[in-house]
């Protein structure tokens, strides 16, 4: 009987044993993988991507981030496929623009619809709004091949004019006014080290009443991406994926001249390099409504993010990845 139970022991040591191997092995596995598929996004423009049109149909340089600013604010609206939800969000942010500026006419400012490729009619509908406002209130940026969510909130970024520049989804989930709330959220941060600020949305308030909405097997994939978040790249920020946020011009030339990750993750290595740089954060709660025509897909979605956020955190670890410098933006 002795001698039995000292064989299970023994196969049981064996066992952990193989086990912390395979563990290491897989480790190692994914860590040379994160390492050797790692690459800087493809910062080239194309020559069609360097130009936007006027209202008159003219073709003018759109400028720099690396210029000081000439206008108050820019909104960059990243869009694929939005012929049909942009123009509502558009309608709202320009009323709201339009409004501003007449009570204030000392106010100015810019929208930029980025065009992500779309196979649709997302670039003539958004014409009409530089037709009916003019260029310099509204430019499309048409990228020539889809780059993703994050590759065009960057490359818009890149072409903006604005002293604060604010990051804006195309199906206007989140109530346009809202803009004065993260405005204020970045006042509220007194000290701003070389002027580099963020003001987050959030809609961390509204979780409670999301979850009891949604299914098990999503709020499992929701708290199991926020647990990755947390562990491998940003702690402190309750919502990272809120798709309206605001940078001082400074903040984000520092964070865009090092952004990576051009899919549905990329908020999270902006929000990691913010802090790899100690600009600080601030979060603001934001009214929110959930659109029908969301480009996530639910499982393949969350796994790709979730692959992302490993792959952020090893990649910046071994050294594929470097915080960038301002001057390899252009």
């Amino acid at each position: 009987m002795l001698t039995g139970i000292w064989r299970m022991e023994f196969c049981l040591c064996d066992l952990l044993q193989y086990s912390l191997i395979l563990a290491l092995v897989i480790l190692l596995l994914v860590v040379i993988v994160a390492h050797v598929t790692a690459k800087m996004v493809d910062q080239t423009r194309h020559e069609k991507e360097k130009q936007f049109l006027t209202a008159d149909g003219k073709h003018e340089d759109f400028p720099s981030l690396m210029e000081p600013p000439s206008i108050d604010l820019s909104v960059v609206v990243p869009s694929y496929n939005e012929e049909l939800r942009l123009p509502v969000m558009m309608d709202e942010a320009m009323d709201y623009l339009e409004k501003r500026q007449k009570e204030n006419p000392s106010f100015t400012y810019e929208v930029i619809v980025v065009d992500d490729g779309s196979k649709d009619k997302t670039t003539e509908v958004a014409m009409k709004y530089t037709k009916k406002y003019g260029a310099k209130k509204v430019r499309v940026l048409t990228l020539v091949k889809n780059r993703g969510k994050g590759g065009a909130v960057k490359m818009g970024t890149l072409s903006c004019r604005g002293r604060l520049i604010l990051m804006a989804d195309a199906d206007g989930a989140t109530k346009f006014a809202d803009v004065e709330k993260v405005e204020e959220g970045l006042e509220s941060i007194t000290e701003k080290p070389d002027n580099m600020a963020i003001s987050c949305g959030s809609r961390a308030h509204l979780e409670k009443v999301s979850v009891a909405q949604r299914s098990m097997f999503r709020t499992f994939l929701m708290y199991g991406f926020h647990f990755l978040v947390w562990f491998f790249c940003v702690r402190g920020i309750k919502d990272t994926q809120c798709g309206f946020k605001l940078f001082t011009r400074e903040a984000a030339l520092k964070t865009f001249s090092s952004l990576h990750v051009e899919r549905w993750a990329f908020d999270v290595e902006l929000l990691y390099i913010a802090q790899c740089f100690d600009i600080p954060i601030e979060e603001v709660a934001v009214n929110w409504t959930e659109i029908e025509g969301s480009k996530l897909v639910p499982f393949w979605s969350w796994l790709q993010m979730g692959r992302d956020l490993v792959f952020i955190r090893l990649r910046y670890l071994t050294g594929a990845w470097t915080l960038e410098s301002e001057r390899k933006t252009q």
